[in-house]
């Protein structure tokens, strides 16, 4: 397992190391997570260990998923695969949904323990059921495959939406392939169109191209081939090659 988790500097508290030092000191355990993002943005690893593990003794999940990200990548202590997995389950444990879903992957992988499909989708549920997006999308993987679970196209379609609902943009236009092709639902090219919409306008470049090709062959809307072109571009700017292909066929034929 090369790494579990990056302990995240977003969000970090602007308060001073000072009273954040203060502050942890007297028991608060959220500044001593700030205080340890600080001191990893610094590289004071070791410093960064030691008030982490003060946060996670103390009961801050989010202090023990940091201090599985530092285990987990040897950074202010020994690297430990075990030991930044048994933080990750007390964290887990604790009702914190981002933990489960990182353990859900680890398991699903193998990656620094046996590989276990069963495992991997108890954990996506629960952490999906918590309301994690990125769970959703990967138990709705998992029953797309029949990983771990039965095969069942409608309970990829159900946590499928809960992902796009999310946020996931390629849970959503997976969804519209899924409508496009009638797989687990009734074709619809209007939905399809719908959910291709809403994972372009999310930054899914797949998405794009696929709305491009409704416009482009009149599915579900009315054929335009200049339409078709403004989301092949689309598709291109955010590195699909096909998008940008597509694009500069219609560019040709002068849309």
């Amino acid at each position: 397992m090369k790494k579990i988790l990056c302990l995240t500097l977003l969000g970090a508290s602007i308060l001073g190391a000072n009273e954040l030092e203060s502050k942890c000191n007297n028991g608060d355990l959220i500044a001593c997570v700030d205080l340890g993002k600080a001191y990893v943005k610094s590289q004071n690893y070791e410093k960064a260990v030691e008030v982490i593990t003060k946060a996670c003794d103390g009961g801050n999940t989010i202090g023990c998923i940091g201090l599985a990200g530092l285990y987990s990548t040897g950074q202010g202590v020994r690297q430990d695969y075990s030991k930044a997995i048994e933080l990750l389950n007390k964290a887990c444990d604790g009702g914190e949904t981002e933990s489960c879903s990182i353990l859900g992957n680890v398991y699903e992988s193998g990656d620094g323990v046996k590989q276990d499909y069963i495992k991997a989708s108890e954990l996506y549920t629960k952490a999906c059921d918590g309301g994690d997006a990125t769970a959703c999308f990967n138990i709705a993987a998992l029953y797309h495959k029949g990983l771990g679970v039965k095969q069942d196209h409608s309970k990829t379609i159900e946590f499928s939406i809960k992902s796009c609902n999310g946020g996931i943009a390629q849970a959503c236009s997976n969804l519209g392939t899924s409508y496009y092709n009638a797989e687990g639902v009734k074709q619809d090219y209007l939905k399809a169109k719908d959910f291709f919409t809403k994972a372009c306008e999310d930054g899914s470049s797949l998405g794009c191209f696929n709305l491009g090709a409704l416009y482009g062959n009149g599915e579900g809307v009315r054929q335009d081939k200049k339409i078709a072109k403004e989301y092949f571009g689309k598709a291109c700017d955010l590195g699909n090659q096909d998008g940008c292909d597509e694009y500069r066929k219609l560019n040709e034929q002068g849309y």
